[in-house]
C-alpha cells in the first residue's frame, strides 16, 4: 500500500479504516479511520420513499425526495454510500439537500471502499463523501495520478482508528493499556475462543475495510489471533455481548462513532505511526495514523453539473456533526434518511451556505 497519495498529503499531516470502520469509518472510521453496513442501522434504500414530503426549503418533494417540478431535465446524481454509518449519513444529508433544492435526482449506491474508485473513474459514481486517505492502495492511487479521480476538499471530521478495549479491561488488565501487555501468553488466554486456541481473539470487522492488524500482530510477535466479525452491526453486537457480561475483548474500532462513547472504549498505544512503518503492508508493525477525512469526485462531475460540483465542495460535517447524529442511527437503529432529515431541519443556517 502507498502511504502517499496525489491530493491533501500536507494537510492529512499523514493517514487511516475500515472501517471502514471503522470507521467508519468506520471508523469511523473506523473512520477511518474511520459506520454501519447493516440495513437496520443505515438507511439502504437508495432512491424511493413513500410518499410525498416537505422539501427543507419548504417546496413539496415527490415519491423520491426530488422537487416535484424537477421534469426529468437534470441529469441524475449517484453518491457512493459505503459500509459505515457515518458514510450513510453524510450521503444522505446530500441526497436530500440536492434533490430539493438543486433539483437533480439523487441515487446511493452501496459499494465496497476498496472498489468504488473504478466507477468513480468512469463517471458511474459521482462522488463519495468521506475516504479515509489511509487506506489508499497503489491501485487506487492511480485514479488519482490520471486525473479521473479527483480531490474535491476535506470533510471536516478527523478520523482515528486503531485496537480498542473497554474500560474494565483496564482495570483488570492495566498492562494491556500499552501493545507490551498483550505479549504475555497468559493475558492472551483471557481472550482465547475454540476457534484461537490458546491464542487471544482480536476482533476485526467488515474484512472489506483496510485493515493491518494481522500484519502488526505478526511483527509485534504477540500471542493473538484476528478474527472476523463481518461488518460493523456484528461487532457492536459482539461488543455489546462482551460488555453486558465483563468479559475482556479487544477489537479494530475507530472514531468518531457513538459505539466508542457507548462502551467507554479505550485506545490501545501501539509504536507511532511513520511513513516508513506502512512503505510494506506486510511488514507493518505500528499504529493506524491519524486522517483528516476527504470527499472525492469523478473528474467528469463538474462538467456533468457543475452546481452539484460546487455543492459538494462546500458541503462539509464536522467531527461533533456526526458524533450528534450516530447514536441515533448506528445504536437505536434509525434509519439514515430520518436522521439526515433531522439535522437538514436544525441547522438550515449551516447547509444554505453550501449552496
Amino acid at each position: 500500500m502507498s502511504r502517499g497519495y496525489a491530493f491533501g498529503e500536507d494537510e492529512v499531516g499523514r493517514r487511516r479504516l475500515a472501517p471502514v470502520l471503522s470507521l467508519a469509518v468506520v471508523g469511523s472510521l473506523i473512520l477511518g479511520a474511520c459506520g454501519d453496513d447493516d440495513t437496520d442501522s443505515a438507511d439502504t434504500d437508495d432512491t424511493t420513499g413513500s410518499a410525498d414530503t416537505a422539501a427543507p426549503d419548504g417546496t413539496t418533494a415527490d415519491t423520491d425526495g426530488a422537487p416535484a417540478d424537477n421534469g426529468g431535465d437534470k441529469p441524475t446524481i449517484v453518491l457512493v454510500q459505503n459500509a459505515w454509518t457515518a458514510s450513510a449519513l453524510n450521503a444522505e444529508i446530500a441526497k436530500q439537500l440536492i434533490e430539493t433544492n438543486l433539483g437533480n435526482p439523487v441515487e446511493l449506491t452501496s459499494i465496497d471502499e476498496n472498489t468504488m474508485f473504478a466507477g468513480l473513474s468512469s463517471g458511474e459514481l459521482d462522488a463519495a463523501l468521506e475516504l479515509w486517505p489511509s487506506g489508499i492502495t497503489e491501485d487506487e492511487q492511480k485514479y488519482f495520478d490520471d486525473g479521473t479521480v479527483v480531490d474535491i476538499g476535506e470533510l471536516g471530521a478527523i478520523g482515528r482508528i486503531g485496537w480498542y478495549v473497554p474500560d474494565y479491561v483496564l482495570e483488570e488488565f492495566p498492562e494491556l493499556a500499552t501493545w507490551e501487555g498483550f505479549k504475555d501468553p497468559e493475558v492472551a488466554k483471557a481472550f482465547a475462543t475454540a476457534e484461537t486456541g490458546d491464542n487471544g481473539r482480536f476482533l476485526g470487522t467488515d474484512p472489506s475495510y483496510s485493515q493491518y492488524d494481522e500484519p502488526i500482530i505478526t511483527n509485534l510477535e504477540l500471542p493473538f489471533q484476528v478474527v472476523y466479525s463481518g461488518s460493523e452491526a456484528a461487532t457492536v453486537a459482539e461488543l455489546d455481548s462482551k460488555v453486558a457480561a465483563g468479559e475482556p475483548i479487544v477489537m479494530y474500532w475507530w472514531a468518531p462513532t457513538a459505539a466508542a462513547g457507548r462502551y467507554n472504549l479505550q485506545k490501545v498505544e501501539l509504536p507511532p505511526y511513520t511513513d516508513e512503518c506502512y512503505a510494506d503492508p506486510a511488514e507493518v508493525a505500528c499504529d493506524y495514523p491519524e486522517d483528516v477525512l476527504v470527499k472525492v469526485a469523478s473528474a467528469g462531475l463538474a462538467e456533468k453539473d457543475p452546481a452539484v460540483y460546487a455543492f459538494l465542495q462546500n458541503f462539509q460535517l464536522t467531527t461533533e456533526d456526526q458524533l450528534g447524529m450516530l447514536p441515533a442511527a448506528e445504536l437505536d437503529g434509525v434509519p439514515a434518511s430520518e436522521v439526515a432529515a433531522e439535522w437538514i431541519a436544525a441547522n438550515e443556517a449551516t447547509w444554505q451556505a453550501w449552496l
